[in-house]
């Protein structure tokens, strides 16, 4: 069994920082000590097939601050977890969308995505245009047959009343747009959130349904969601546009991720393994990493579990994501998440 911990980002930043520049060596030396600590102590604790997680792989410009806590696992037993603090928006990126589509002129390029029955579509004016030959359905009018002009709620009022499990009846037939500005003020920045994660994943017996959990957090600091609610959006005849990173904006969440688009590398970003490997992209709940679909190749792994995850000696147990159309990421948590 290999054992990995990466503690470089403790050295070099502060795990208790509210940026790169100002860390206290001090504060970083006392965390690093503590994550040492524990790791020497739970050591024993550690079952075959389990790396520790690796907190220096989250990007620095996406975190407002890591620090080790302790914290209550879903089987009840006392543990150590990271309290990961992230501001929300994708740290290798300026922009979000585009999402909605602005007529139905509007070519993929300038629009975004919608899924269904696993299959992650470019949400494009001629897709608009032919949703009710797509779902068999005639009410479906997402557009001005005049104008050809597609419905958006481009307010943060309108946003708010379709963004939700019961839209407004005032919104059916709107594509759903929502903008990180209704919720931060500053560019570049999104809705923050603070994430438990086990120091060392404790595998579960019997493994667990996501349901609505949170599913997990990426790298780049933006949640990845439990799955959207697609039948209540479907009944309002309603999209709810993703960008071409299968994310969008909510009021709750802000930015976030429903699917991983690993088709260009970049969503979220991935670095192939040395080996071949599919790249590790997020942590779930439960502390074991996330890898893409497919590896270098663009083959996908064979022996995958019901959780979609599987082991090996490099890198332990851990999961590969679904599909980017598929409105999940993993099938079940293997492992206990901190309550």
């Amino acid at each position: 069994m290999q054992i990995k911990l990466i503690i470089g980002l403790m050295v070099s930043c502060s795990l208790l920082l509210t940026g790169c520049g100002g860390s206290d060596d001090s504060v970083a030396d006392t965390v690093t000590e503590t994550v040492i600590d524990t790791v020497e102590t739970e050591i024993e604790d550690i079952i075959d097939n389990i790396v520790v997680v690796d907190p220096s792989l989250f990007a620095l410009n996406s975190l407002e601050s890591i620090e080790v806590v302790d914290c209550t696992l879903s089987n009840g037993a006392a543990s150590t977890c990271y309290s990961v603090t992230v501001n929300g928006f994708p740290a290798d990126r300026n922009d979000l969308g585009p999402f909605c589509p602005e007529s139905t002129d509007t070519t993929a390029e300038d629009a975004g995505k919608w899924f269904d029955g696993g299959v992650l579509y470019d949400l494009t004016g001629s897709f608009v245009s032919n949703l009710s030959v797509f779902y068999g359905d005639s009410k479906w009018q997402l557009y001005d047959k005049d104008t050809g002009l597609v419905n958006i709620t481009d307010t943060q009022i309108a946003c708010e009343a379709a963004a939700r499990p019961d839209v407004a009846a005032e919104y059916n037939n709107f594509c759903v747009q929502c903008e990180i500005s209704y919720y931060s003020e500053v560019a570049g920045e999104g809705v923050s959130s603070t994430y438990l994660i086990p120091v060392i994943p404790v595998f579960r017996d019997t493994p667990a349904d996501i349901g609505n959990t949170d599913v997990g957090v990426a790298f780049d600091g933006v949640n990845l969601a439990a799955a959207a609610p697609t039948e209540a959006i479907l009944s309002a005849y309603t999209i709810a546009a993703f960008d071409d990173c299968v994310g969008h904006v909510n009021p709750a969440a802000g930015y976030h991720y429903h699917g991983a688009n690993h088709g260009d590398g970049t969503c979220p970003a991935i670095d192939y393994e040395s080996d071949g490997h599919g790249g590790a992209f997020a942590y779930a709940m439960d502390g074991f990493a996330i890898h893409s679909m497919l590896n270098q190749s663009g083959e996908e792994e064979t022996d995958l579990d019901e959780c979609r995850g599987h082991s090996d000696d490099t890198r332990g147990y851990h999961y590969h994501a679904a599909g980017a159309g598929e409105n999940t990421f993993i099938g079940c948590f293997a492992g206990e998440i901190a309550i």
